[in-house]
């Protein structure tokens, strides 16, 4: 099963990637406007199938990565992960979900 970007509302818009397994991969920031985070999604679509768009972080029992657009801005952030392996196999699953997910509006 494919991935996909869940579109949601709180107070705010929002979006996460999601892999086939229905695992969150990735949350993005949150938009003023549903437009916003429409092009959030595009730009994660872009940019999340290359490997050195991704910044990856942590330490012990820590650790996460953010995708970056070509403007440098960070696109999402990644759930924490007790290990480096765990983030890495969660880098893959956006590379391999990202640039193909599809929408889910839930808004």
């Amino acid at each position: 099963m494919a991935g996909k970007y869940q579109l949601r509302k709180n107070a705010q818009y929002f979006w996460n990637l999601k892999a086939g397994n229905s695992e969150k991969i990735l949350t993005s920031e949150t938009y003023v406007n549903k437009q916003g985070a429409l092009n959030g999604i595009d730009s994660c679509k872009r940019n999340s199938g290359t490997e050195s768009n991704y910044v990856k972080h942590g330490s012990g029992t820590q650790w996460w990565f953010v995708p970056k657009a070509g403007n440098h801005e960070t696109i999402g952030k990644s759930e924490m992960y007790v290990s480096a392996q765990g983030r890495d196999n969660g880098v893959r699953s956006c590379i391999e979900n990202g640039p193909n997910g599809t929408l889910e509006d839930l808004t």
